[in-house]
């Protein structure tokens, strides 16, 4: 299931640094997109428990969340908090 262009204008706008529709490459707009994608993967996961390949997508993107993660966490920590929060994500 893919996300529609609307649902990631609206993450884009809630989580984006600057707050606007065309803040798509931010580190907390990219990890907020991620973590949605993640979370649709693993609900198709828990019905689909042979689906392999989607396994390793799947782990591919925890994968690049985690990096910007430790990147945020590395330039801004107080911006790395409020993303950590917002999506409440465990470190």
């Amino acid at each position: 299931m893919r996300l529609t262009t609307e649902a990631k204008q609206e993450i884009f706008e809630k989580h984006g640094f600057n707050k606007s529709k065309s803040d798509t490459g931010s580190p907390e707009a990219q990890i907020a997109l991620f973590t949605k994608r993640i979370a649709d993967l693993t609900g198709h996961l828990k019905t689909h428990k042979k689906d392999f390949s989607t396994r390793l997508g799947l782990l591919k993107l925890v994968g690049k969340r985690r990096r910007l993660l430790n990147y945020l966490q590395k330039n801004n920590i107080e911006r790395y908090r409020a993303i950590i929060s917002e999506l409440g994500i465990r470190k």
